[in-house]
């Protein structure tokens, strides 16, 4: 096939090439739960703390540019159904969290989250998007420099043997087998071959370098992917704005930094951009990215398809697909 009838593909990696409703999904709620320990009636608290339907009704709302952003929020919004202390001085974050909470009573919260079948979406609808103040004290800086709940997350996400090789310190918490291994592949490798054959793929992802590395080694489809762009490429090159400009910006999605920098490196190699999400912001990133995309919309990860299907489709998108295999169609449409 002749390189003018190549088309550049690029994939988002959550919930498109990757199964993350165990893993990343799992963490937020394993890290929200995890947090509150050692407050009074933490054990009457009900597990899971709250359902991945719900779960999804945050992150579909836009504005969270990553997992970690999701928890804080989602702590956040918990912590408006429980009385906190006045007193948040302690230098030690750790030690700050486990202070506060033995003064805590989570009855109230309990209640709460058992009584109704979406409690974070009451949540979110009840109150703004302002983050407390006790969450933004710990979610401050990276791990190891005081914020101690993404520490949570990464130690509860990768295990202790991985968050200590790649974070080069010891854990703090008493989590062994990582949830990145319960990733699962969502595309089969087949079609990744046809698919490579005929075009160039791409990925464009928030996640860390190293957490889009391993498993994309671990499955063995690093190879399909000639260019993949990863959060350390957007704080990368947000700190290089930042030292020019004196101004801090974010290049997360929705912003389409990451879409524009692989559009640019295949220009003159392809005839149409495809960009692959199932986030309202994936979205929002391919109508503005600078080179003309057709946004597509995946939605078979979501507990509820129809809801995010319309949302997808207010955000921009072309097409909704329910599964990866349906772009095939799409591409030959393109075409005809």
């Amino acid at each position: 096939m002749n390189t003018e009838s190549k088309h550049l593909i690029i994939f988002d990696m959550d919930g498109v090439i990757m199964d993350v409703s165990q893993s990343y999904r799992e963490t937020i709620r394993l890290t929200a739960r995890h947090f509150f320990k050692g407050a009074a009636a933490y054990d009457d608290l009900p597990d899971p703390l709250f359902s991945l339907e719900d779960l999804a009704e945050v992150k579909q709302s836009g504005g969270l540019n990553n997992d970690w952003e999701t928890t804080y929020f989602i702590i956040s919004l918990l912590l408006k159904r429980v009385d906190l202390p006045d007193t948040l001085h302690d230098g030690d974050g750790w030690r700050l969290r486990q202070k506060i909470m033995s003064h805590c009573d989570l009855s109230n919260l309990t209640a709460f989250l058992k009584s109704h079948p979406y409690p974070l979406k009451t949540l979110l609808h009840k109150n703004d998007r302002k983050e407390s103040g006790f969450v933004k004290r710990l979610s401050s800086d990276d791990v190891g420099s005081g914020n101690i709940i993404k520490q949570i997350f990464q130690e509860i996400y990768l295990g202790r043997e991985l968050f200590e090789t790649t974070y080069n310190m010891p854990a703090k918490t008493d989590f062994e087998n990582g949830l990145i291994n319960q990733e699962k592949l969502m595309v089969e490798r087949g079609f990744l071959d046809m698919l490579s054959s005929h075009h160039i793929l791409a990925i464009a992802t928030g996640r860390p370098k190293a957490e889009a590395a391993y498993p994309l080694n671990r499955f063995k489809i690093c190879n399909y992917f000639p260019m993949i762009l990863t959060l350390d490429d957007c704080l990368e090159e947000e700190q290089k704005r930042a030292t020019q400009t004196g101004e801090w910006v974010s290049l997360s999605k929705p912003h389409p930094f990451m879409l524009d920098v692989i559009a640019q490196s295949f220009d003159d190699q392809v005839k149409k951009n495809f960009y692959i999400g199932d986030m309202p912001d994936d979205m929002i990133a391919a109508q503005n990215a600078k080179a003309e995309f057709t946004g597509i919309g995946i939605i078979s990860p979501s507990p509820d398809k129809q809801r995010l299907k319309n949302l997808l489709t207010q955000a921009g998108a072309d097409f909704v697909i329910d599964e990866l295999k349906e772009l095939g169609e799409i591409l030959l449409s393109e075409d005809a």
